[in-house]
This record gives C-alpha cells, structure tokens and sequence, in this order.
C-alpha cells in the first residue's frame, strides 16, 4: 500500500509571487519536507520557468502587478496542465470562483498555515501524478460508457459523440468519480476528498464551480441534465446506466 504522506524524490515547485519574503518563507518550510522549490517574482518570468522546466506543481498568487495570476493561468492552460495551487488575498470568493473556472485545481487565502499548505500540495501532486500514469494492464479494458459519453480511463480521454473533450484533471476525476456510481448521489464531501484529498468546508463552493465547469464542457443543462443532476441538500448524481468494457 501507498502512503499518502511520502512525496517522490525531487518533487518540483516553482512559487511565483512578487513577496520575496512570502517566497523565502514558503521555501524554507517545504525544503525539509522534501520539495526543490523554485521562485518567481513576476508572472512573465514565472510563465516562462514553467514551461521550460520540470516541474510538479505551481503555487501561483492572484495580486501582482503587470501580468496578474489569472493571465498567467489563463496561458498556461493553453500548454500544459501542471497543477496549480492559487493564493487569494484574503480568501476572496470572486478570486476563487474566477480561478477554478480557469483551471486552478485548488486555492488557499493569503493567511494560510504552513501545515495546509503541504497538505493541498500533497493532494494535487498526488492526483496529478496519478493521472500521468498509465498502466498498460488497466488501459485494455477501462472505458466507461453512459450513452454516447466514454471515458478512457488508460489514457484519460473524454469523448461526447465524436467529440473529445478538454477536460482538466479535476473535471476528468470528477467525471469519472460519478461515473463510476450512475444514478447514486454522492456527496460534495465524497466528492473533493476524492478529487482534493481533503474534507469539504461549510462555504465551500469549489465542487460547485468545478461540477459547473464540467456541464459546460458536457453541454449539459442544469435545469433539465442529461447527465449532471443536482441533488437538493445532499450532492450531485450521474444520470443513465453506466457499462465498463
């Protein structure tokens, strides 16, 4: 069995940030747990580490002055989807929405504890590099189908019809958690434990912005779902009967 708690060797991140102080800080905590942490102080150099390194995850801040985290995000979903962990000043609501519409697959306000922090880079590194693996084994048979929807689960891949789908690695692990149990709800807490290997917190909306997203991806309606139904109070459920081959 796996434990959750140990990295690989080398874990990469790179912080961008235009507090140095914010930085240093956050280096000097995740070193001794076992990242290689990086920084940059603007976006456009942040953006241009990214995409000529190696890196495992981004711990991008939202406030900075010229290119802002959200261009930043917004570019580099256009090449690559690196996890990224985004800091809001003063954990505003707007900036999170905003962020996991554009693809942050979580968010901490600025006033965030060191021990929070590993654990929201331990779940997206560890979701992350669970989706980067395929097993030659498991990818012969691992579609799932509910009527003209599959999902590939060797290689990741969503199709509607003839249409695949750009899906991040959230929706993707949304999608197939539900799936995966058709016409059974499932609770927003079962749900980002198991997207973000965490519990669900009372104003919490970053299930609804991400369930949101993925509608709009399934050109899914909310008032009357093909696929997404909304379960009043208790969560969300994947309509029809799902078939594995």
């Amino acid at each position: 069995m796996t434990n959750r708690g140990i990295l690989p060797a080398a874990t990469k991140i790179i912080i961008i940030d235009d507090d140095r102080k914010l930085c240093q800080l956050v280096a000097d905590y995740l070193e001794p747990m076992g990242y290689k942490v990086e920084s940059a102080f603007d976006g456009p150099r942040g953006l241009e580490m990214i995409l000529n390194g190696d890196y495992h995850a981004v711990i991008l801040d939202v406030m900075m002055p010229g290119m802002d985290g959200f261009e930043v995000l917004k570019r580099l979903r256009r090449e690559s989807d690196i996890p990224v962990l985004m800091l809001t000043a003063r954990g505003e609501e707007t900036d999170r929405i905003v962020g996991l519409e554009m693809g942050a697959d979580d968010y901490l306000p600025k006033t965030f504890s060191p021990r929070e922090l590993l654990a929201r880079l331990r779940a997206v590194t560890r979701r992350h590099a669970v989706s980067g693996h395929t097993d030659s084994t498991e990818s012969a048979d691992a579609s799932l189908i509910i009527g003209d929807l599959h999902i590939e689960q060797g290689s990741r891949t969503v199709r509607l019809g003839t249409a695949t789908l750009n899906l991040t690695p959230v929706e993707y692990d949304l999608l197939t958690r539900l799936a995966g149990s058709p016409g059974r709800v499932l609770t927003r807490d079962q749900l980002l434990d198991a997207v973000a290997g965490r519990s669900y917190e009372v104003f919490d909306r970053s299930i609804d912005v991400h369930i949101s997203s993925l509608r709009r991806k399934l050109g899914d309606d909310p008032r009357n779902p093909r696929f997404i139904q909304t379960v009043r109070t208790a969560g969300y459920m994947l309509k029809g009967q799902g078939t594995k081959q």
